[in-house]
């Protein structure tokens, strides 16, 4: 037979209201109370219906992930992240993948398929400009941004600008003069990091005094089929660069193994430097500037649901989380 909220209330000498802000931890119950709702249950094997504890509480008990791409280490990492907080939580996720950097975002809003489906939106690398984001924040959700400030919206990133000088720098310091850079996304893409990336290059070749040859700049579409491609097509210029920076470590794989298939060595023949930290940097003893992927979605995911929990919605935080250059083998003082 199964045993319902009555069964519980009648056994407790409480009304079923009484039952049920006591299991979903609501206020306005007495300890003693909750003690005793909380014994009963377990002792007649009650389980709260979660579709009847959202109807009570008027939320969907889901939270959506807008992000441009599914696959590729960085978003599975941040997303894996989210899942860590979740898991401890009731609340399911609801994940849209707004296109990539390969194709660009689609024009449909993606608001729609989240009104009255979700308590709250993260997005991740989704530029303050992108008509996506600008549909999700019309919908006044609580929400919190991954890889972008907006003044008014809780949000986590990272200084990319600064990130991809320090990468650049190392590469100058060690005296590369001619240093090519693999960008990510195509003209005209509204994410975040491939524009401040390529900042962050700019800044310390221009502070360097050093010339940034057009012909030096290709595009990896952070994959690492796209950095191989590009390595290759810097390879096959009559004054290769003897360094490069990529925007990504997946690209920069990608690089390396151009690099070797062309019969020479990432760290003596060219240096490669990338960005993030990805967990294969180590063994592929690459040189580059890392982030706390996992942990960008931790923070994210703990300040929505804060937002969510809170009966008066908490001034947005906006945290900057710390990059550090990692000097491995991939890079080494230009061959003589």
């Amino acid at each position: 037979m199964t045993i319902t909220i009555r069964d519980v209330a009648q056994a407790a000498g409480v009304s079923t209201a009484t039952v049920s802000r006591a299991l979903r931890g609501l206020p306005n119950v007495d300890e003693a109370t909750r003690d005793k709702v909380k014994r009963v249950a377990l002792s007649m094997d009650y389980v709260i219906s979660p579709s009847a504890s959202r109807l009570a509480s008027g939320r969907t008990g889901s939270i959506g992930v807008i992000t441009p791409r599914v696959a590729g280490w960085y978003f599975s990492t941040v997303l894996s992240g989210i899942e860590t907080v979740l898991q401890q939580s009731t609340m399911d996720l609801l994940l849209l993948s707004v296109g990539d950097e390969a194709t660009g975002t689609p024009d449909d809003p993606v608001a729609p398929r989240l009104n009255r489906r979700v308590d709250g939106v993260i997005t991740i690398a989704l530029a303050p400009e992108d008509a996506q984001l600008q549909s999700v924040l019309s919908l006044g959700l609580p929400t919190s941004l991954i890889g972008v400030a907006i003044d008014g919206v809780s949000s986590v990133s990272i200084d990319d600008v600064a990130a991809a000088k320090a990468a650049t720098t190392h590469l100058i310091k060690l005296g590369h003069r001619r240093i090519a850079v693999i960008t990510g996304a195509p003209p005209g893409a509204l994410f975040t990091a491939p524009h401040a990336r390529f900042r962050g290059f700019m800044e310390a070749m221009q502070q360097a005094d050093l010339a940034v040859d057009p012909t030096l700049q290709v595009r990896g579409y952070f994959t690492i089929a796209g950095g191989e491609k590009a390595m290759t097509e810097l390879l096959t210029q009559r004054d290769r660069p003897t360094a490069v920076f990529a925007m990504s470590d997946e690209m920069a794989f990608g690089a390396m193994r151009a690099v070797r298939s062309h019969g020479l060595q990432p760290g003596r023949e060219i240096s490669i430097a990338g960005i993030d930290g990805h967990d294969m940097s180590e063994l592929l003893d690459l040189t580059t500037v890392a982030q706390p992927v996992q942990d960008l979605g931790r923070i994210a995911a703990k300040s929505l649901l804060s937002q969510i929990r809170s009966t008066d919605r908490p001034a947005p935080a906006q945290v900057q989380a710390p990059t550090h250059l990692i000097v491995r083998g991939s890079s080494a003082p230009p061959p003589n």
